[in-house]
């Protein structure tokens, strides 16, 4: 099964089994349930955890320390690496810093300083992510969804074995087009585009209304200087914001102002829904 397990997340956490599972019951978690019932964490839900148990562990209230758990699950969105969240009190605030970016749990307003003596949780969430393709890789019952599952969380904390996770979903579900997204992604990412295409032409021809498949071909003949083709590939991918402002440049070098305004309005529109 993917993800975590109850047990898997108290001893390598810190919380006890009722303390992850009070989280469940107020609903901060909404755990998937294994074949035979147990909740299985995502890899979100691991970081709040840790986030709780170094809100525990700095003294701040139960109730409290619930409250920001609140307020944060509403900012991961915006967190680019799970892994490298740090939380912490800092007189009566409680201050979240990821790489450079400092901001209050409780507010979201950014900060300044953050305490130099931040304490670390006991918890390496990599160990739990390792833990887990370890047995992985000695059991043949994952499925595809699980061992794409993997690669996202790989993604998060070692990059380089992220194509693995996903090239075994691949195995599994030759169609599985989410996963030869984020394939092709990482492959556009090291500027082989030749391999990035394959991946999304597979996708396509899985989900051909696939959004950021389409999106991310778009930026393939971005790249090309072949703009007439990115257009045609960002036009199939209208829940983008990004793709709408790619379509609003190219129609200011096509000279068509009229194109242009009105995929700047549907850009602002749909990251200001994003933000809500």
């Amino acid at each position: 099964m993917g993800g975590y397990s109850t047990r898997e997340v108290s001893e390598l956490i810190g919380l006890k089994p009722h303390q992850v599972r009070h989280y469940v019951r107020r609903e901060l978690l909404t755990p998937d349930r294994g074949e035979r019932g147990e909740f299985r964490f995502s890899f979100q839900d691991v970081v709040l955890l840790r986030a709780a148990k170094g809100l525990l562990d700095s003294d701040v209230t139960p109730r409290r320390a619930y409250r920001v758990l609140v307020s944060l699950k509403g900012q991961m969105r915006q967190v680019r690496a799970l892994s490298a969240l740090r939380i912490a009190s800092d007189g009566d605030a409680v201050i979240v810093r990821e790489a450079n970016q400092v901001w209050d749990a409780e507010s979201g307003q950014g900060r300044f300083a953050f305490a130099a003596d931040v304490p670390q949780t006991p918890a390496n969430v990599a160990t739990i992510v390792g833990s887990n393709l370890a047995v992985a890789k000695d059991t043949d019952t994952m499925s595809s969804d699980e061992w794409y599952n993997l690669g996202l969380d790989l993604e998060e904390l070692d990059l380089d074995k992220a194509p693995d996770a996903y090239r075994k979903a691949l195995e599994m579900d030759p169609g599985n087009a989410d996963a030869h997204v984020n394939m092709g992604r990482l492959y556009q990412l090291k500027g082989n585009l030749r391999h990035a295409r394959r991946h999304y032409q597979f996708a396509l021809r899985a989900v051909p209304n696939h959004q950021l498949a389409n999106y991310n071909m778009g930026t393939i003949y971005d790249e090309l200087d072949e703009l007439e083709k990115a257009a045609e590939y960002y036009e199939r991918a209208p829940s983008v914001p990004d793709a709408h402002y790619n379509l609003a440049r190219i129609s200011e070098l096509r000279g068509d102002e009229v194109s242009a305004l009105r995929h700047m309005r549907h850009y602002r529109e749909l990251v200001e829904k994003k933000d809500i």
